[in-house]
């Protein structure tokens, strides 16, 4: 049938005539018609259902083969460069072993307490208190808390945290806490100040 008859014979089928109990008595172009709409349909039915299902399955798998690749790539050049950042933390741990046994050890604690006592009397203040408080352990340290209140004017106060900072060995200044020395007026405060220097933890070093 040629596609001008099948349209023609289209045009000349009154729908009302179709007997939906007996689809066999339709017309040719009318089971044409009928099966393509079906086909049609099905596809659709069949894409929504399934195809894009599977659509998104892949855009989820693309995503993932993505991120692995840049994982890949990124523990692929560590891997390339693992011999020289094995050789590069040697060299640390052995830098850092050095420096540690650079800070000071027991016996010269009283040296330093001496060194801060002779820097707060040069410096025109008076000692109400300097005294050793409980170590402090780290894994490569050792953390020694010295608790310092002295009284004195500003300028002098400020002078003994500039050469307690300066001394040569590491002390590091905390906490502190400046008032007035006498609550009915004048000119010296009281500083309280928490001042810690640290030692080397061979305990540390050997783990």
């Amino acid at each position: 049938m040629r596609p001008s008859e099948w349209f023609e014979g289209l045009r000349k089928i009154d729908i009302n005539d179709l007997d939906t109990n007996n689809i066999g008595s339709w017309p040719p172009a009318i089971k044409a018609l009928a099966g393509i709409l079906l086909m049609v349909l099905v596809l659709g039915l069949g894409y929504n259902f399934y195809i894009s299902d599977m659509q998104n399955e892949l855009d989820l798998k693309r995503a993932e083969e993505s991120t692995l690749k840049d994982q890949f790539a990124s523990k692929a050049g560590m891997a390339a460069n693992l011999e020289l950042y094995t050789q590069q933390m040697k060299e640390m741990e052995n830098s850092f072993g050095v420096l540690l046994r650079q800070l000071p050890s027991d016996t010269e604690v009283p040296g330093l307490l001496e060194d801060i006592t002779r820097t707060g009397l040069g410096s025109g203040l008076e000692f109400e208190e300097i005294k050793l408080l409980p170590e402090v352990t780290q894994q490569f340290y050792i953390e020694l808390p010295i608790q310092i209140t002295v009284t004195g004017a500003y300028h002098d106060l400020a002078t003994f945290v500039s050469g307690v900072a300066g001394l040569p060995r590491i002390v590091t200044l905390h906490d502190f806490d400046l008032a007035p020395a006498n609550p009915d007026g004048g000119t010296k405060l009281r500083m309280s100040i928490l001042a810690k220097t640290y030692r080397y933890n061979d305990k540390g070093l050997q783990k």
